[in-house]
């Protein structure tokens, strides 16, 4: 690959990506970019819808062998595409060089398998061919009509699952056989009169839906039943038989997946270290805090009182959500032209519940026209009717603003500098994810966490995010216990006594984190990792640049360069500061 450092951006555009009105010129690193996301979207409907890309919405991807071996051959015909270009400025360069990351970790994946075993509680085909219907319009009619479609496609999609996971299993690849019970019970809730497809069908209204649109839908809702009863039935008779029993991946796997969520090779065992001493510092904090909230209170005292005090509650689900919204458009009013630049389209922030229960709270960004906006949902576990405002405030601000919508929806916004690629299909957890934990920090340094139950909650959520970088890489990578629970070998309990011991959550909650974390490996700590990395780029910038260093304009030429992986998005801070 040839890297050329000559040029400005374009007349239009300043090197911070601000738009003065005039369209980036094309490039020959643009149209491959857009070529690979169009080409990517044809073979992963799915991954189209999420990112808002129009013209794939009935389909879904085939995920058979045959199928991951298309992708492939994608990331590896490009991969040749790229290298035979060179940059000719400097978004040019990150284009370049994070789209040949991306490339390169995914066909690494590819030769590993992971792509063929994908099976776990919270990222797989198992929760995505479901999830996607969340994401699609129904407004209309014809809206309902591409719903009913792409429902009926489901079986065989899921009979290309199984076939990926069979071959997989034949060559000894399998998931644990705790992922293979989690999923078990995720097929289980889309089954039946109460299962998501029959209410999704059910839930249909439009004024008015044709009769024939309405018994597509119903046909369709059994069918997509069908096809998750088949996943069921091999996952229950057949996969759960050979599933592993031992949850860890093992180092030389563990590092690819590392290197995947995070654009950047760590040193592994320093990690670990450092995520205990950063643990024993928020606990630390959680202590002093506690002190502030009661005197003379410990952490679990103050949580307690905090938790019975009225004045902190909401009541149900309609509460919830609208304490979301109010929350959220109120940081967008107040940081909107003194600490961040958000443009008009970004201002709209949508709070919703999700139709799922698993507790877990999620940003899905805008469309591509900004047509669909941003959204923030919170998935609320069944019987959960009461919540804590403060626990939950910075959580608003980690998927809002100054959060993922700030970060997403500015990239998408950028279209006279960025292309589609850019904007909409790149996405590396440890910068977005470690942007949003940074943005947490923020806040409370700009003075919105002073109250000392908020930042209570801000350091609980610390407080997990730290233990996870510890159990995460010290169970999959092999690495000794910590001496609070016993040292020697991680284990299922072992994992269970730290993570219980430093998150102050619902059991159902903590045990759903824990199989994500045995399930996904390299995931979770790329929150902490991440704001670790943005942390230490924000104070080098600062270094070097002195007196006029301007945290402002730092954020705005970070955001700016959207979601690349760590080290990319170091060399392009770093240039020219």
């Amino acid at each position: 690959m040839t890297n050329n450092d000559a040029g400005d951006i374009s007349a239009g555009s300043t090197a911070t990506g601000h738009d003065t009105g005039t369209t980036r010129r094309r490039t020959a690193a643009d149209v491959v970019a857009d070529r690979y996301l169009q080409r990517h979207a044809a073979l992963d409907p799915v991954m189209a819808t999420t990112i808002g890309l129009t013209g794939h919405d009935a389909d879904l991807p085939d995920l058979s062998p045959a199928g991951l071996d298309a992708v492939d051959d994608l990331l590896t015909r490009t991969r040749s595409e790229l290298e035979a270009i060179s940059a000719v400025d400097v978004v040019d360069l990150v284009t370049i060089d994070a789209l040949a990351d991306q490339l390169e970790v995914g066909i690494d994946l590819h030769v590993l398998g992971a792509d063929l075993s994908l099976l776990n509680n919270i990222s797989s085909p198992v929760q995505s061919l479901r999830d996607v219907f969340d994401l699609m319009p129904t407004d209309t009619p014809d809206d309902w009509a591409v719903v009913a479609t792409r429902m009926g496609k489901i079986p065989t999609a899921i009979d290309g699952y199984i076939a990926s996971l069979r071959l997989a299993a034949h060559r000894g690849d399998v998931a644990p056989v705790r992922q293979v019970r989690a999923a078990i019970t995720q097929c289980e809730r889309n089954l039946g009169a109460d299962g998501f497809f029959a209410r999704l069908a059910g839930s249909a209204q439009s004024d008015p839906l044709p009769e024939s649109v309405q018994a597509d839908l119903d046909r369709a809702a059994g069918t997509a039943q069908q096809g998750y009863q088949s996943l069921l039935s091999f996952l229950s008779d057949e996969l759960a038989n050979q599933a592993r029993t031992e949850d860890a991946c093992g180092a030389e796997r563990y590092a690819v997946h590392s290197r995947r969520f995070l654009g950047t090779q760590i040193d592994l065992a320093e990690t670990y270290a450092w995520g205990q001493q950063e643990l024993a510092r928020i606990t630390a904090l959680m202590q002093d805090t506690a002190e502030a909230v009661k005197s003379g209170a410990s952490v679990a005292e103050a949580i307690a009182q905090l938790d019975s005090d009225p004045a902190r509650k909401l009541h149900g689900t309609d509460a919830l959500q609208a304490w979301m919204q109010q929350t959220s458009d109120a940081v967008i009013e107040v940081l909107s032209g003194t600490h961040f630049d958000i443009p008009e389209p970004i201002r709209r922030l949508e709070c919703r519940i999700a139709p799922t229960t698993s507790g877990g709270i999620y940003y899905t960004g805008p469309s591509d026209d900004f047509s669909r906006p941003g959204r923030m949902w919170w998935s609320v576990p069944d019987g959960v009717t009461e919540f804590s405002t403060w626990r939950e405030l910075t959580t608003v601000y980690h998927e809002g603003v100054p959060g993922h919508h700030l970060q997403i929806a500015q990239t998408v916004y950028r279209k006279q500098l960025l292309n589609s690629w850019r904007r909409l299909g790149s996405w590396v957890s440890g910068h977005g994810e470690g942007w949003a934990l940074y943005a947490e920090w923020l806040m409370a340094d700009l003075g919105y966490m002073d109250d000392p139950g908020n930042r209570l909650g801000l350091l609980d959520g610390q407080s997990l995010r730290a233990a996870r970088v510890v159990l995460d890489i010290g169970v999959h990578c092999g690495f000794t216990a910590p001496d609070e629970v016993g040292g020697g070998a991680w284990n299922y309990d072992k994992a269970w006594k730290f993570l219980t011991a430093h998150c102050n959550m619902a059991e159902g909650f903590l045990r759903f984190e824990l199989d994500r974390y045995l399930g996904w490996p390299g995931q979770a700590p790329s929150y902490k990792i991440g704001e670790r990395l943005w942390l230490q780029l924000r104070d080098e910038t600062r270094a070097r640049q002195g007196d006029a260093f301007d945290l402002k304009a730092f954020h705005r030429r970070a955001l700016d360069i959207g979601s690349v992986g760590l080290d990319v998005l170091r060399k392009a801070v770093l240039q020219g500061a």
